[in-house]
């Protein structure tokens, strides 16, 4: 079970992954591995059997998510992002994502769904674009470039999330 997620399913190391390959793959793991198939078998297979399911659980959601499967690339190459300690960031990024949370609560505070809307749209092009480019600087082995990406790229999908949930307590209301 030491075998990274990659190879679990078949698949080249990189961050553009073919998604219905990985699914595919998956798919079979689960087959393969599923408890059920060892409910007849004694305690230590059917332990197995879970663990593998498990573990191919973690791989799958782990490479379906961009974000999560750059951070993991970069583990494998022994780059730890420090996402808990290095909160250091480009000013021009800080000054957006100052924006963004302004934005944010000016939407929240007015309930606009619309200008939510709006923000969620910017969010969501802006989270692709810097996919993309996060998967540009990977490729090339810019590590420390792409550590730096990654960590912006949590920002982003954090205010995204927020964003999200807002809109949603907005529909709630405008519902109830």
């Amino acid at each position: 079970m030491k075998e990274d997620h990659f190879t679990l399913f078949g698949l080249p190391a990189r961050f553009d992954v073919d998604e219905a390959a990985l699914d595919a793959a998956y798919r079979t793991v689960q087959s393969q591995a599923h408890p059920d198939r060892f409910a007849n078998a004694g305690d230590a297979e059917r332990r197995v059997a879970m663990q593998w399911a498990a573990r191919a659980n973690e791989a799958y959601r782990t490479l379906r998510q961009p974000l999560k499967r750059a951070i993991y690339l970069l583990s494998l190459r022994g780059v730890d992002i420090q996402a808990e300690s290095n909160t250091a960031m480009a000013p021009a990024f800080l000054m957006q994502q100052m924006e963004w949370r302004e934005a944010l609560q000016e939407a929240v505070e007015a309930r606009d769904e619309a200008r939510l809307d709006a923000l969620l749209r910017e969010l969501r092009q802006e989270k692709r674009d810097r996919h993309a480019a996060l998967g540009a600087l990977l490729d090339g082995s810019d590590d420390a470039a792409a550590g730096t990406a990654a960590r912006q790229l949590m920002f982003i999908e954090k205010i995204e999330h927020d964003a999200s949930e807002a809109l949603d307590r907005l529909d709630d209301r405008l519902e109830g």
